[in-house]
């Protein structure tokens, strides 16, 4: 459920008579918008609890920390949990809270472009196994998710943009042409912001609607996160590779994987020039070695996605027209790369 106003959390805490209410935040969001979220909700009576911004805090050890606070300071079934920070708080927080005393509730508030359009909705929470990506994590949705635009005004430049491209995606996969891709570049991507967001998570919304699960359609939602995923991963291992953000490895990903797309089922090659040009204008092309490719290949033996041991892909045939559970020879991934690179 999106909430559009603060009075609605009010509202909810009132209604299920919560013993306690913890609010879990990163380092970044503890000190640029904690004080903007006590203003704006009024909630005062709460117990938070900080972890280390970035990804590396999507552990079990983190887990751990946070769960023996909830132990220390009262938390019970009747708990609540407010993550408040970009994908890494959601993600975490949301499993937190999905297996603390088997379950308590939880709300997002999103705090970046790429939460408040992906990572807060659909009930995908999560941590990481060492360095892959996802690997442990329930199906469990918030109580709710309040979109408030006036955090972004906290972001960087470069993790502003960095939630585009998720918005990106959304315009390929969907079948609302007024959404697609051609109409989604006419937008202003600040002073459209509001606009952006609630068309573009409304297709994820959608989508989830109909596959909470992922045990069919929802795979859409997965267009450039074969590859991407795998990308992200190995930029937090890698020794050559400074380390990426999600947004900047999905962007990697969409364009490998539409050139795959545009080499099996036609993707149309304007469209495939196109969108490469447009995502290479807001995230920076990275090199990838022979090497380097092998081993993201390797990486993506762990993808959730596979059965056994195929690798299966998300392409378009066109643009609004995605086919899920593809398997792709190891030699166009390889071309994919060459293409990416040139």
């Amino acid at each position: 459920m999106i909430i559009d106003n603060y009075s609605n959390i009010n509202q909810i805490i009132a209604e299920n008579s919560y013993s306690s209410v913890f609010l879990l935040l990163d380092t970044n969001t503890d000190n640029h918008c904690l004080d903007l979220f006590i203003k704006k909700s009024g909630i005062t009576d709460f117990k938070k609890v900080v972890v280390e911004d970035g990804e590396e805090s999507k552990s079990i050890d983190t887990c751990e920390d946070v769960w023996e606070y909830l132990n220390s300071n009262g938390g019970d079934r009747r708990s609540l949990l407010i993550n408040i920070g970009g994908g890494v708080v959601t993600d975490l927080g949301g499993f937190i809270a999905s297996t603390y005393l088997r379950g308590i509730d939880f709300i997002n508030v999103p705090t970046t472009v790429l939460c408040m359009v992906d990572a807060a909705f659909g009930g995908k929470t999560g941590i990481n196994l060492k360095s892959i990506k996802n690997q442990i994590g329930v199906i469990n949705k918030p109580r709710g998710v309040l979109i408030d635009i006036d955090y972004l005004e906290t972001l960087s430049k470069e993790e502003y943009i960095n939630g585009f491209a998720e918005i990106y995606k959304h315009s390929l996969i969907t079948d609302d042409k007024n959404l697609q891709f051609k109409n989604l570049v006419k937008y202003d991507f600040k002073k459209d912001i509001k606009d952006i967001i609630y068309n573009y998570s409304s297709i994820k919304n959608k989508v989830v609607e109909l596959d909470l699960y992922e045990s069919n359609h929802r795979k859409v939602l997965n267009l450039g996160h074969t590859i991407g995923h795998a990308v992200e991963s190995y930029s937090i291992i890698s020794k050559d590779i400074d380390k990426l953000k999600h947004g900047e490895a999905i962007a990697i990903g969409l364009i490998t994987e539409l050139y795959i797309s545009h080499k099996i089922y036609g993707f149309d090659h304007n469209d495939l020039i196109s969108i490469k040009e447009e995502l290479l204008k807001h995230f920076n092309r990275i090199t990838f070695t022979h090497i380097d490719q092998k081993e993201i290949l390797k990486i993506m033996s762990y993808d959730k996605k596979n059965y056994g041991n195929t690798l299966k892909y998300v392409l378009l045939k066109a643009v609004g027209s995605p086919v899920i559970d593809q398997e792709v020879d190891e030699e166009l991934f390889y071309m994919a790369f060459d293409f990416y690179n040139s």
